[in-house]
């Protein structure tokens, strides 16, 4: 059985480190306060709105935190063409998450399938309930593409990904706990590994995660809990629960 991973997940508002609630920037921190030899991986994403900062200071971000990073690296926000992706490569990210620029041209996903391999392409959905499932959302969160996520899950992981990220929109920056709901009609609908992002408050939340669904990795956004100390105590805690981690 594969071992469960802890991901950290940053939001750069203009180059800069921000917490988020509700997909908009909550908090400002410095990048400094990460320590990127604890987790398992991290995932680094561009939620400046447009007209509201550069992409340049995105990517020089990246290139700094890249070089003092010493785990696998993924990368994304604002990626709708090869060249962007080709980009952040050159930068430094071993990955490439793509969202929006996805459910815009769904053609993308391949095309960086058939270039970098798939274990390259992480499609990032944005999910929450309707009625009795759940919709994709697009553009920050912003507006519902009327696609049913189990739907667009299976279509991504048929065109090429590598991984599923499937975010809970309604739990983002409240700490109360992931949508296990959500997360687990998603792992069940595809093969590749999901990892589940949104609610992540402590760490008897990912406890409940990986009890409840078959997911591959917990990421969390809690700047707390990305210290070495932290991560450290997050994995003795979850093998005593007899959830085998990295």
């Amino acid at each position: 059985m594969l071992r469960k991973r802890l991901i950290a997940v940053l939001t750069l508002n203009d180059g800069v480190l921000f917490r988020t609630k509700l997909f908009r920037p909550d908090y400002r921190y410095t990048l400094n306060f990460v320590d990127a030899w604890s987790v398992d991986e991290i995932v680094v994403l561009d939620i400046t709105r447009k007209g509201e900062g550069l992409r340049a200071n995105f990517e020089q971000a990246v290139r700094d935190f890249a070089k003092r990073c010493f785990v696998p690296l993924a990368a994304g926000g604002g990626v709708r063409t090869l060249a962007d992706v080709d980009r952040l490569l050159a930068i430094g990210a071993d990955k490439i998450v793509v969202n929006s620029g996805a459910l815009a041209r769904p053609d993308l996903i391949t095309e960086i399938a058939n270039k970098y391999g798939s274990q390259c392409v992480v499609v990032s959905i944005d999910a929450r309930p309707q009625g009795d499932s759940y919709r994709v959302y697009a553009d920050f969160a912003s507006r519902d593409t009327g696609l049913d996520v189990e739907t667009w899950a299976r279509e991504a992981q048929q065109r090429g990904a590598g991984e599923i990220l499937i975010t809970a929109i309604d739990r983002d920056g409240w700490l109360q706990g992931y949508d296990l709901a959500l997360v687990k009609c998603v792992a069940d609908a595809v093969r590749v590994p999901v990892l589940a992002l949104g609610g992540c408050g402590n760490w008897q939340h990912a406890v409940d995660l990986f009890t409840a669904t078959d997911v591959a990795a917990a990421c969390t956004q809690n700047i707390y809990h990305f210290t070495e100390i932290s991560i450290r105590a997050a994995k003795q805690y979850l093998r005593d629960r007899e959830i085998e981690v990295r």
